[in-house]
């Protein structure tokens, strides 16, 4: 008994199904590509924000060789989310007159203590907690290069110098340690405006401004256009999902009527 040759139909179906799985493939990225870029909206008034941004590339999709199809087999290429990288530009710099916010003139970062270690951050706006410890937003005490940094319920006329040092009233109260990063894009993005990892080296180039805090680096009007272009080719795709399943119901309807 000879072996049973391929439709067109059949063949028609498995095209329908590559056409589909890219598709998806291609929605899966859309998908991710659109919470990124409404976590940067979400963030585009967080004090020291950085931006974010998703690197695709194409992943060919290695074939099985089958001779009962009359073709050669065609190269399936999908979409793949390769990598999210850090945009580690410079906000803006707004003035506040209150001498404990801070803002970074440079690559560099703040270092804070959590419960989970050490962390980075460029967000600036500083307090000083009831034991007298300065602290960031979310209560992490400031790393000095000697450790946190204190100060006494009397002390007033904080000064902070353009390397970090800090006095007041009652003399040197430390200096900020400040870091920077050869490879900034291994850091690793955490909640509550924090990164980690890292390998952190001791400040060459970052300058430290009192009385400012950074603003994101996010461009509001950029990131509301990517989003209403990221909506746009999902809601395509989708569409086009949907004319394949037609498609394919067609084709199997035909190939079940061929049959029987």
């Amino acid at each position: 008994m000879g072996k049973q040759g391929v439709s067109g139909t059949d063949t028609g179906i498995v095209m329908i199904g590559n056409a589909q799985l890219i598709s998806l493939s291609r929605q899966i990225a859309l998908q991710r590509q659109m919470d990124v870029v409404a976590h940067n909206v979400a963030n585009i008034n967080t004090t020291g924000f950085k931006a974010e941004q998703i690197l695709f590339e194409e992943y060919e999709m290695p074939v099985a060789r089958d001779r009962t199809f009359p073709g050669l087999d065609q190269p399936l290429s999908y979409v793949q989310d390769w990598a999210t990288i850090h945009d580690l530009s410079g906000g803006a710099m707004t003035q506040t007159g209150n001498e404990l916010d801070v803002a970074l003139n440079g690559g560099g970062f703040f270092a804070v203590q959590t419960a989970a270690g050490e962390r980075w951050t460029r967000a600036g706006s500083f307090q000083i907690d009831n034991n007298g410890t300065l602290v960031d937003a979310s209560g992490n005490p400031v790393m000095g290069i000697g450790g946190p940094i204190q100060f006494g319920p009397e002390e007033t006329g904080i000064s902070i110098a353009a390397d970090g040092a800090i006095s007041t009233n009652a003399g040197p109260r430390g200096q900020l340690r400040i870091v920077e990063f050869d490879n900034p894009q291994a850091l690793a993005r955490e909640g509550s405006n924090l990164f980690s990892g890292g390998t952190p080296a001791p400040n060459a180039n970052t300058r430290v401004t009192q009385g400012h805090v950074e603003r994101s680096n996010v461009s509001g009007v950029s990131e509301m256009a990517e989003l209403i272009r990221v909506t746009r080719a999902y809601e395509s795709i989708a569409s086009l999902t949907q004319k394949q399943d037609e498609l394919r119901r067609t084709a199997i309807q035909r190939l079940g009527d061929t049959n029987s």
